[in-house]
């Protein structure tokens, strides 16, 4: 399904040359030539504009590219669903992973009851934080992978998934390795008078903007940054360069080896859980009750503890 001249013309003016684009597609510069060539006579119109210093795409070659990158893209997807299909199991879980939203909480759980349900066989589908916003990802549930594990407000997607409540992240701050908060063990809201304490924009998190409004009204000596609408490791990446302070999760500690999450003398937390469908198949249902079933019998032994203890 993927089409080779397609992929060959992302790759020209990705490079900006035939002969860069050549080599990393392992052809010659004139196969390569002669492929653009059939290309542009196929289409009707010139992509392409070739100088001696190089290539450039024309107008119609830069619409023409962004096309080219979407129908790859889609194309790939297709044969991944294809593959998924024919190797489906009647109770076959797809288990979204990714550094924000890693599973392994999810497994820890399905491990300790996976022998009373030996019907189900996992399969671990890893994904890009940083493609897309998470409203697109939790509209995506069901298509790519049938559950994934995170942090999430009903207030943001409340029309696009069900939950499985399994705790409470609370919110840190993360510094890099070399900032003087990150041998401290605790802060407290005052640590950060004259600080950058970056946030992501207003309006994208109803508990992050009431946080945003207790700084601004309560301790106005802190700086506050406003970063894009998502979290994304490049997010995480900037602060550690910059030498700013990120508000975080304590779910979030391992994402970046060269931050340090602190936690803060404040009760700010956000709920993560298992994200299904609105619609699950059979499968995801049954999955789903199995662990809701394994979570109740958890926190009620954990509570008769704490009543004994």
């Amino acid at each position: 399904m993927v089409n080779n001249l397609l992929h060959a013309f992302i790759e020209v003016i990705d490079a900006g040359s035939f002969s860069k684009a050549a080599e990393k597609l392992y052809l010659s510069s004139t196969a390569l030539m002669k492929q653009m060539n059939v290309l542009e006579a196929h289409i009707g119109v010139q992509l392409l504009i070739r100088t001696n210093h190089g290539i450039r795409a024309t107008d119609a070659g830069i619409s023409f590219y962004h096309d080219a990158k979407f129908l790859m893209q889609y194309s790939e997807k297709a044969v991944v669903r294809a593959r998924q299909a024919a190797n489906n199991h009647p109770y076959m879980i797809r288990i979204g992973n990714s550094m924000l939203n890693p599973c392994t909480v999810l497994l820890d759980v399905w491990n300790t009851i996976s022998e009373t349900y030996p019907q189900f066989k996992m399969k671990i589908v890893p994904f890009d934080d940083d493609a897309e916003p998470w409203p697109t990802v939790y509209r995506t549930l069901g298509k790519d992978f049938d559950v994934m594990v995170g942090a999430y407000e009903r207030a943001n997607g409340s029309d696009s998934f069900q939950d499985l409540k399994l705790g409470e992240y609370r919110f840190c701050v993360a510094v890099s390795r070399e900032h003087p908060f990150a041998k401290k063990e605790r802060l407290s809201v005052p640590d950060f008078y004259g600080e950058r304490l970056v946030m992501i924009q207003p309006g994208t998190s109803p508990l992050i903007d009431g946080i945003r409004g207790y700084l601004r009204t309560e301790h106005q000596e802190i700086q506050i940054k406003d970063a894009p609408h998502q979290y994304t490791i490049e997010m995480f990446n900037r602060c550690e360069e910059s030498g700013a302070i990120l508000l975080t999760l304590d779910g979030w500690k391992d994402v970046h080896p060269s931050l340090v999450t602190i936690p803060v003398d404040w009760e700010y937390t956000i709920p993560y859980g298992v994200l299904y469908p609105l619609k699950p198949s059979k499968s995801v249902l049954l999955f789903v009750r199995a662990l809701q079933e394994q979570h109740v019998q958890t926190t009620s032994q954990t509570t008769g503890e704490l009543q004994y203890s």
